[in-house]
């Protein structure tokens, strides 16, 4: 081939007189090219004419036709250091100028924004949808929340230069190729032949139309669902955690379900995004029954890895609980739930000396039994209810229709175990059994609840601890 060729080539794909092009590019995918880059950079801006303008990223590598137009006198070379582009034509000067005075490198008044603004087209020259960095403008418009900080220079119009902090730049890895299907979909992208190159267009607005609504629908619309990809399970996390930050209750887990091992429950923990434990059991073994030594080395660990302990839960009715609240005291740990029991009392009144505050959970009793019994503490400031809502399936009770109405625990509730159960005891996935745990959830963030919700806690989850966090987010977004 050589630049007429291409050229003409070009044209008959749509690139024609005055259109704007931003190109991602693999030379050594077109093959020979008498002329070589040169030819093929004077080939595109043949293409589209004196009015028209072509525009390419030149934050990295990313290969020799960049280099080309960054080199020629003519660029216009964008004054952010990063996601920095170079472009050549009629309308450069828009293009780059003050890119990098916002609050984002890819959002709003970017190069990349606009593109679409000037109805300009994307090109993806023997590359793939992974080299679409226009794909991270539509991230940050979403300000999507796995999105860092990133700091650089930044040239005013004036020639001086100042460091700057930018919000919302991309991360380690998308899968930007698994959503060329959405643009096939809707017809918003073309594939072409050039020498041996696939050549893929694209609409700019189309690109920010699809994939901004895609990401509306679905946060993780870029990730990757690959359980081996570090990167895109810790992005994943941070949706997760943004998604919790917005609602007024706290998330916790029980440690039987994030893991056996410290190591793999703090791994497990951050994967879901969460950052608090409910330490009940460790290594198949009751926390409870652990030495005060070993209790506060696991709390220190876990405090080094940033979980916090939301409480040291006793799953057997104690002979006396004095003891246990000492070893919590002892390990950090100001928060202990334990069964509403006859030893109630003598927990409550040695709650205080030791610094604990005190969660009583039905296990087993009828609810208007269980609020009997509470009833002697619900006025201490320093005790609350922890409803579990499969001890009452156990009792043979609908836990939202029967329990929860009856005992009237709308009151005195501070934690909300969310497991799940049949009447035949089989544990089952959020909503998928007889615990009404759908019912009870909604209504309490009708109540704008500022307690924990607890993942697994007083029971066993028939999955895994991402399994039981992806139940409750999917309840949450039905509501």
């Amino acid at each position: 081939m050589n630049r007429k060729d291409i050229a003409n080539a070009l044209r008959d794909m749509g690139l024609d007189n005055g259109a704007t092009v931003m190109l991602h590019s693999s030379m050594l995918s077109l093959g020979n090219v008498d002329g070589g880059p040169e030819a093929v950079i004077d080939a595109f801006l043949d293409a589209v004419g004196p009015q028209g303008t072509l525009m390419v990223p030149v934050f990295g590598a990313l290969g020799i036709l960049t280099e080309i137009v960054k080199k020629r006198p003519e660029a216009v070379i964008s004054p952010c250091s990063k996601g920095t582009v170079a472009a050549i034509g009629a309308k450069a000067k828009i293009l780059c100028a003050g890119h990098g005075a916002g609050k984002t490198v890819h959002g709003d008044s970017s190069p990349y924004t606009r593109l679409a603004e000037l109805n300009g087209v994307i090109c993806l020259l023997g590359v793939d949808q992974d080299r679409n960095t226009t794909l991270h403008a539509v991230e940050a418009l979403l300000e999507l929340p796995y999105l860092s900080d990133t700091t650089g220079t930044y040239t005013m119009p004036n020639g001086a230069t100042q460091e700057k902090t930018w919000q919302y730049y991309p991360g380690p890895h998308r899968d930007f190729i698994g959503l060329e299907r959405f643009l096939r979909a809707e017809n918003a992208i073309t594939v072409h032949r050039l020498g041996n190159a696939q050549v893929r267009l694209i609409k700019a607005k189309d690109l920010f139309a699809i994939g901004l609504r895609l990401g509306r629908q679905n946060p993780a619309f870029a990730l990757c669902d690959n359980p081996a990809c570090e990167a895109c399970v810790k992005q994943r996390a941070a949706i997760n955690r943004d998604r919790c930050q917005h609602e007024a209750f706290h998330l916790t887990a029980s440690a039987r379900l994030a893991g056996k091992y410290l190591p793999e429950i703090i791994d497990n923990l951050k994967a879901a995004g969460l950052d608090a434990v409910e330490l009940d059991y460790l290594q198949g073994k009751a926390c409870a029954g652990m030495s005060a030594e070993k209790l506060a080395g696991a709390v220190q660990e876990l405090t080094a890895a940033g979980i916090a302990v939301s409480a040291l839960r006793i799953p057997h009715i104690p002979e006396a609980a004095e003891p246990l609240l000492k070893l919590a005291a002892a390990a950090g740990i100001t928060r202990v739930i334990m069964p509403l029991c006859p030893t109630s009392a003598d927990a409550v009144a040695a709650a205080p000396q030791n610094g604990i505050r005190l969660a009583f959970a039905d296990h087993g009793q009828p609810g208007q039994l269980a609020a009997r019994d509470f009833a002697a503490f619900s006025t201490n400031p320093t005790c609350g209810f922890c409803f579990s809502a499969t001890a009452f399936v156990k009792a043979g009770e609908m836990p939202f229709l029967q329990s929860y109405r009856l005992g009237r625990f709308v009151k005195t509730i501070e934690q909300l175990d969310l497991a799940d159960m049949t009447w035949t005891e089989e544990p089952a996935r959020l909503a998928r059994g007889n615990a009404e745990i759908k019912e009870l959830i909604s209504i309490l963030r009708c109540h704008h609840f500022t307690g924990w919700f607890s993942l697994g806690g007083g029971a066993r989850f028939p999955g895994s601890l991402k399994d039981a966090a992806d139940d409750l987010l999917k309840l949450i977004d039905a509501m």
